[in-house]
């Protein structure tokens, strides 16, 4: 990543976060309304009110700059649940958190920058930070699953990947329907994420979730 600090080109910062956060701003909301492949540096760089030179100071190139905002998606709720793991609290409650933190995070911002998930270019090796990343989430989703039923890393995989499936089901639905998104979305996926590892009702006479 290139060096941090170079003074701006063209007047103090747009939105008073800095050049850095101007560059991602106006790549996000350029890479999620144009495309990515459509999106020049120059554009970038207009858009941020800066010259290319000063961008260049800041990041090595485009691919760079999707590097952080994918980053940005998911390295907050790595974090938080680095933060989980260490909770006295039951599993059920540490997921519920988990959910909800996760949703919120998708389902917030100006720009919808978890569909960059789908971009073809991300199986360029210049974008394994992000894989890395997503995957730690992961496995912290799988470790709760298998702790709410009971059962292995193995047979929680599957209904892990439904969890965060549901998670991303927000990004999806940010694009189609965003006048649906409700204050409580985080609130209703955490509760469907219990009702899908049946672990908000008590096992039945037979040890199996009353739920259908």
């Amino acid at each position: 990543m290139a060096a941090r600090g170079r003074p701006r080109a063209s007047g103090p910062s747009a939105s008073g976060l800095g050049t850095e956060q101007d560059i991602l701003l106006a790549a996000g909301r350029l890479f999620c309304t144009e495309g990515y492949g459509s999106t020049s540096t120059y554009a970038i760089a207009r858009a941020a009110g800066i010259s290319q030179a000063t961008m260049y100071h800041y990041f090595e190139g485009k691919h760079e700059i999707l590097l952080a905002l994918l980053l940005e998606t998911v390295r907050p709720s790595v974090e938080y649940a680095e933060r989980l793991t260490a909770s006295p609290e039951p599993p059920t409650e540490r997921l519920r958190k988990l959910v909800s933190y996760d949703a919120t995070l998708l389902a917030s911002g100006t720009e919808n920058l978890g569909s960059l998930y789908l971009l073809p270019e991300l199986g360029d090796e210049r974008f394994a930070p992000f894989h890395a990343e997503r995957q730690r989430l992961f496995e912290t989703y799988r470790e709760l699953v298998a702790a709410c039923q009971g059962c292995g890393l193995r047979e929680a995989h599957p209904t892990a990947s439904l969890v965060l499936g549901l998670v991303e089901s927000l990004i999806l639905r940010r694009r189609t329907e965003p006048h649906m998104l409700e204050d409580d979305i985080a609130t209703r996926i955490a509760d469907a994420a219990l009702r899908i590892v049946h672990a908000d009702e008590p096992p039945g006479p037979s040890g199996t979730s009353r739920l259908r």
